[in-house]
């Protein structure tokens, strides 16, 4: 597997769980969760645009 579709997929399912953190913090009003959740939401989105970059360019 080349490593720009590894950062994809690697990048989606971060983005996946960061998501489900950000819902269970609301869910159970845990504000550190949340936060948690959205920080690996996004870090997971830049990852996986950082593969799509990398595909582009024939990494």
């Amino acid at each position: 597997m080349k490593p720009s579709t590894r950062n994809q997929a690697k990048g989606e399912l971060h983005a996946i769980k960061g998501k489900a953190k950000e819902a269970v913090g609301r869910l159970t009003n845990d504000p550190d969760l949340e936060a948690e959740g959205t920080v690996e939401k996004t870090q997971g989105k830049v990852q996986k645009k950082l593969g799509q970059i990398g595909k582009v360019f024939g990494q």
